[in-house]
Parts: C-alpha cells; sequence; structure tokens
C-alpha cells in the first residue's frame, strides 16, 4: 500500500448493516467539564462562549429534572452530540463506542448483519444499494427501498445508528423490513435471517475474451491489493489476447481516502492525484501519482452512475484529469467533502467534515458531481428514486467553494471516433437491467466497445 491517511471518504453508512452516518466549565453542579479550545475563545470571544455554554447547561438540567420519564445523563449528552454534528452537513456525526467499533470492522470488510448500504431522510432509512450476495439481496431489498419499519416498529424518531443496531443482531436470528417502494402501492413485507457479511470489494472477470473488467463494490482496507490482484489474474487468463480494462464503480460509496489515492496511481505514471483544502491552509494536501502503471498503458474505461460517490470520484476525477481513461455512464454523486476520524473519551469518536477535495484540474465536484465523458443510461426509461438521488438533494449540504465548481472536465480531444454512435440510453425492446443477468447490463456492453475502438486506435498508432 502507497498512501495511508485517517481520513474518510463514504457517502453513506453500512447497515451489516453498517450505517452512512465542550467546553469551558458546562455546568459545575453535573460534574462535566470540557476544556475550551484556545482558537475557539479567540474565535468567539469568552462572555459570548460562556453564555451560550449556559443556556446549553440550562436546558440540560431542566430536562433531566423535568422529563416525563427519567433519562440518563449519557443519553442526553450523546443526543445533544448527535445533533450538533448532524446539523452541520450530512455526514459529519457522533458515533458512541459501539458504533465506532462497528465502523472500525466495517473498513476491515467484514461484520454481522443484513448486508445494506443505508442513509436517512425524512426520519425513514433509505437504502443505497443492497450488498452482493447478501440477505438483503436475495430477498430482494432494492436500491431506492425506504424501509419503515423494523419488526413492526416504525423507525421515525430513531437516530440512523439506532436503526442500524436493530438491523444488526447475531447469526441466523431472523428480522421483518417493512419497505415501501416506487410504484408499488402497498408496503412490502421481507423477513430475512441474519449471517456474517464478508465484503466482497473486488469482483473480476474476462468479457469477450480480451478485456478484463473489475469492480470496486467500496473502498476498505482490502481494496487496493484485491485490484492488484485481479489485474495479475486477468493478465494470467488472458495473455496476449488482453486489450484493456473496464474499471466498474458504480454505486461504490466510498470509503478511506488512502485506498482511493493508492487504486489512482495504480494507473497512472505521474501527476497530481487530488488534493484537499481545509479551513487552515497548513491542513491541505496534495497527493501525486508515483511511477508505475500496473496496466502497462493499456485502455482503461471507468464506469460511474448517480450511486458512485466520494473515493470513487476521487479515481474517476485523477483518471478523467490525467487522460488516462474515459468515464462511460451517468453523472455522479456529487460528494466532495473530506470526513476525520476523531477518536473521545469513553471509546467513542465524532466523524467531522475537515476538508473539501479538488480533482487534478481544480474542480470542486461538492453537489454537482463528475459528468462522464460518454453519458449512458442504465434503462431506457430511468426509474424515480425515493429520496436524495445525489449529494444535492442531501440536507445541510456543504457548499461548493474554492476550486473550479463544474461537473465537467476540461475538453478532450482524445475521444475515439466511436463515442459519437454510442446511444444515450439502450434501445426500444432492449431488457431492463438485472443485476443477476449481465446480458442486460448496457453500460458495460458500451464500455466494451469504446474499449475495444481505444484498443484500435492505440495499436494503429503503434504501426
Amino acid at each position: 500500500m502507497k498512501h495511508r491517511t485517517g481520513l474518510l471518504l463514504g457517502a453513506a453508512f453500512l447497515a451489516g448493516v453498517a450505517a452512512a452516518p465542550a467546553s469551558g466549565l458546562l455546568a459545575r453542579g453535573f460534574g462535566l467539564h470540557l476544556g475550551i479550545p484556545a482558537a475557539f475563545a479567540q474565535d468567539t470571544g469568552d462572555a459570548e462562549t460562556y453564555r451560550l455554554l449556559s443556556l446549553f447547561g440550562d436546558v440540560f438540567e431542566r430536562v433531566r429534572s423535568e422529563y416525563v420519564e427519567p433519562v440518563s445523563d449519557r443519553e442526553l449528552i450523546d443526543n445533544a452530540l448527535n445533533g450538533m454534528l448532524s446539523g452541520l452537513d450530512p455526514h459529519s456525526n457522533y458515533m458512541d463506542a459501539k458504533s465506532f467499533r462497528d465502523m472500525q470492522v466495517q473498513t476491515r470488510g467484514e461484520f454481522g448483519g443484513l448486508g445494506i448500504e443505508v442513509t436517512q431522510e425524512n426520519g425513514f432509512i433509505k437504502v443505497i444499494t443492497p450488498i452482493d450476495d447478501t440477505p438483503a439481496s436475495r430477498a430482494g431489498v432494492k436500491a431506492g427501498d425506504l424501509i419503515l419499519a423494523l419488526d413492526g416498529q416504525t423507525v421515525q424518531g430513531l437516530t440512523l445508528n439506532d436503526a442500524v443496531d436493530r438491523m444488526r443482531g447475531p447469526p441466523n436470528s431472523t428480522i421483518k423490513l417493512t419497505i415501501k417502494r416506487e410504484a408499488v402501492d402497498k408496503p412490502i413485507e421481507l423477513t430475512m435471517q441474519r449471517e456474517i457479511i464478508h465484503i466482497e470489494v473486488v469482483k473480476s472477470h474476462l468479457e469477450d475474451g480480451d478485456v478484463g473488467y473489475i469492480r470496486l463494490t467500496q473502498f476498505n482496507e482490502q481494496t487496493d491489493a484485491g485490484l492488484r490482484r485481479a489485474v495479475q489474474q486477468l493478465r494470467a487468463q488472458a495473455g496476449d489476447k488482453l486489450r484493456g480494462f473496464v474499471l466498474d464503480l458504480r454505486n461504490n460509496p466510498g470509503g478511506l481516502l488512502d485506498q482511493a489515492v493508492a487504486v489512482s496511481d495504480d494507473f497512472l505514471d505521474h501527476g497530481e492525484i487530488v488534493s484537499t483544502r481545509a479551513r487552515h491552509p497548513d491542513d491541505s494536501q496534495r497527493w501525486d501519482a508515483k511511477p508505475g502503471d500496473i496496466a502497462n498503458g493499456l485502455p482503461l474505461v471507468v464506469l460511474i452512475n448517480n450511486g458512485s460517490a466520494s473515493a470513487s470520484e476521487i479515481v474517476a476525477g485523477a483518471l478523467q484529469d490525467n487522460r488516462r481513461a474515459i468515464l462511460l455512464g451517468q453523472r455522479s454523486f456529487g460528494k466532495g467533502s473530506v470526513q476525520t476520524v476523531i477518536p473521545l473519551p469513553g471509546n467513542g469518536a465524532m466523524r467531522l467534515t475537515t476538508a473539501r477535495y479538488y480533482t487534478p484540474s481544480g474542480r470542486s465536484i461538492q453537489g454537482l458531481g463528475i459528468a462522464p465523458d460518454v453519458p449512458v443510461q442504465e434503462s431506457r426509461t430511468e426509474q424515480p428514486h425515493f429520496g436524495p438521488e445525489r449529494e444535492a438533494d442531501l440536507n445541510h449540504v456543504l457548499s461548493n467553494a474554492g476550486g473550479t465548481p463544474q461537473a465537467s472536465a476540461p475538453p478532450r480531444n482524445d475521444l475515439p471516433p466511436i463515442v459519437k454512435d454510442i446511444p444515450k440510453a439502450p434501445p426500444s425492446g432492449f431488457p431492463d437491467y438485472d443485476a443477476a443477468k449481465p446480458g442486460t447490463d448496457f453500460q458495460l456492453q458500451e464500455g466494451v466497445a469504446v474499449l475495444h475502438a481505444m484498443a484500435a486506435t492505440k495499436r494503429a498508432s503503434a504501426d
């Protein structure tokens, strides 16, 4: 592994579920003391800071003494921290000790539950995507489904972490999900059995005997090593017939920044990969590629869609801006922010947005996404989705500041002539996309056609 940081770039919590996602003397009588950072005191003024903390303490004391039922100090503080962070942007949040441990397990690629990537919107739990070959995918859970209830109890009023905790449980135990699905009048009830979820982050095979297809499902600690193994295996299988690679980042919600940098570096010999800009200039960073392209310059097509987020967008933007790959599909999710996980006393942690990231050309894709070089829809008629389809649709979305706010890369003149003839949607009569039926993947078919054209152009220029 060439790079490692403590930064995250996930768009949602996973529900193995795994989830998308004080200062001064607060009140002497509570026995709580949380030190005020000097910079904070300087920014706000000591008097105003203490006045606001006194207001918080007054509310805290009133609730703990007069709420209709007894509530622990820990629960009140946890709720306050949740509100403080989740009100900033969709990706900042507080994790208690259990949630923090679960997140650490998730990044290692194995956890217990159902196998659903979820987020929260308007009080309900929204399915981003079911993970392949898990209880959720086998039971028929689909991207865009809204989870209304768990074992007959509404999810409204639950935090995302609470809902995720309820979906987790011992292997072989059962849970019933009540789901609302687009174009279905009545709620759907699905009962499934929990199991240990092993995330297969890299999947690969040969297309047409000469194109290496590699799908990355997320960016965890195993991703870069898995990608390198896949490239070696495909080279061994295809031999001299190998024409290039299709890298599939569709519905990949992101993950670890160091893995996004490493995957980008794998296909680049030089040039910038990504930069981050924080509140304080000294905390800004830039990553550049090192010599060594594992594909040895073979053509590369990258598939993206509106489920390609964050770390996926870093890879797509780096390969697009460096003219290393052609992007095909649909505009990406548009998460252009970086989160830092900060451990807290008591073994919990907060996930705090600390920077925006920028592609090599200086683009900030926050709220905009990355536009593909070759736009192609998944289905002939795009189906509407519940809830947010992209970052810009979320509540408290971070603004797009600095850089060049545009989804499209600078104009490029290196696209093969065939791209002019690629239809933007499947032809009439083409079957609707079904992940279990490879012949229905129109975007992949067109991606392979573009790659063959790129390979032919490369061979012709070498002659």
